[in-house]
């Protein structure tokens, strides 16, 4: 029992140690570092990607639920949050065509927000109801399914009078700096953080180990999953937000399965039931796609490979090497608090064992 206090108490500190070093870290780049710079849009959308990477981790990750639908509820998060931030003064000219839309009033950005992860939660719970008695592949292709229908539903005209139809909404609360993005993605993150260390999240890992044994302890398992999927949404649903905020544009096409797929690499990546891996995995992944590798669309370095191509076939191979060599991600199933402090242990051993052998000598 006093080891595992020990320990419990040893990761607590490394944690408030690595959390403060970050936003130190990022205070000090914001202050710095000019807004319109590489590594600021970088980080920006690391926020973004990060939340969505996360929520899609607490339901895959945590709960064993094989769910493909986070384009979908992202999509109503940026929809929502975009619709109800623009001014009225200009909603005519946003939705010219439709005499300024059904919504004629304007909230303030941390609302609409929260409407418009309420939103995507309520979509959750109306799905949710049939498709979480579907198990692995079955309900990773119904909820692929309901994001390709949210998306062609938004681009539909028979709902553009609310959505705008195919055009894309602009003029709404848009150029927020990196504290901004930095502040509610690491609030977001920090409440799911404690669901999973809760009584809920115990519950979520033992649904994902073994339903049966969960089920015979006790555990409700339609209430439990509908849980997970609703939190899920919820927060996918304020990332799409964060995604509309950072685009200044929002357009129905950007929300497909592609960006579902990126979501879930990143995860896979970052490794599956790690919330830090997660965090890390999305700031590998955005980096390399829109920073590091840009150089490489400076010129044709190999015949056949168009500008442009070419970076996208290499940020492909460090994905492959990362997949062959981290099987199960880079951080596994843990966090980097007891990465951090099993490498400490590891280091007292090497030199307990050092100190003996130069006793003995």
């Amino acid at each position: 029992m006093k080891i595992a206090a020990k320990r419990n108490n040893t990761n607590s500190i490394v944690t408030l140690v690595c959390v403060a070093v970050l936003l130190i870290t990022l205070l000090v780049i914001n202050k710095f570092v000019r807004s319109d710079s590489m590594i600021m849009v970088v980080l920006q959308k690391t926020c973004v990607y990060a939340l969505a990477a996360v929520s899609m981790n607490l339901l895959n990750g945590f709960t064993g639920l094989f769910s493909l639908g986070q384009a979908g509820f992202m999509a109503l998060g940026a929809y929502s949050y975009a619709l109800l931030t623009i001014p009225v003064e200009v909603r005519a000219n946003v939705l010219y065509k439709h005499a300024g839309g059904i919504i004629d009033f304007c909230l303030p950005f941390i609302p609409a927000l929260l409407i418009g992860g309420v939103i995507a939660a309520i979509f959750a719970f109306i799905i949710g109801l049939p498709v979480l008695r579907l198990k692995s592949d079955y309900l990773a292709i119904a909820t692929l399914g309901f994001a390709e229908i949210m998306k062609n539903i938004i681009m539909s005209n028979d709902v553009a009078p609310l959505t705008n139809g195919p055009d894309p909404l602009s003029q709404y609360a848009t150029g927020f700096g990196l504290p901004t993005y930095l502040a509610i993605s690491a609030i977001s993150i920090l409440i799911i953080v404690l669901l999973i260390e809760s009584s809920y999240g115990r519950a979520f890992k033992a649904i994902r180990d073994d339903e049966i044994a969960a089920e015979a302890m006790g555990i409700n398992l339609t209430k439990h999953k509908m849980m997970s999927f609703i939190i899920s949404a919820f927060f996918a649903g304020i990332a799409g937000g964060l995604l509309a905020m950072f685009n200044t544009t929002v357009s129905a096409v950007s929300y497909s399965t592609i960006m579902t797929y990126e979501i879930l690499l990143i995860v896979v990546i970052g490794g599956i039931g790690s919330i830090s891996g997660s965090i890390f995995a999305t700031f590998l992944f955005v980096a390399c796609r829109e920073w590091w590798l840009r150089f490489l669309d400076s010129e044709t370095l190999i015949p056949g490979i168009t500008r442009g191509s070419f970076r996208m076939v290499v940020f492909s191979v460090v994905i492959m090497i990362i997949v062959l060599f981290f099987s199960r991600g880079m951080f596994g199933d843990k966090e980097l608090p007891q990465i951090i402090t099993n490498a400490m242990e590891k280091v007292r051993r090497k030199r307990a064992v050092a100190d003996k052998v130069g006793e003995s000598k």
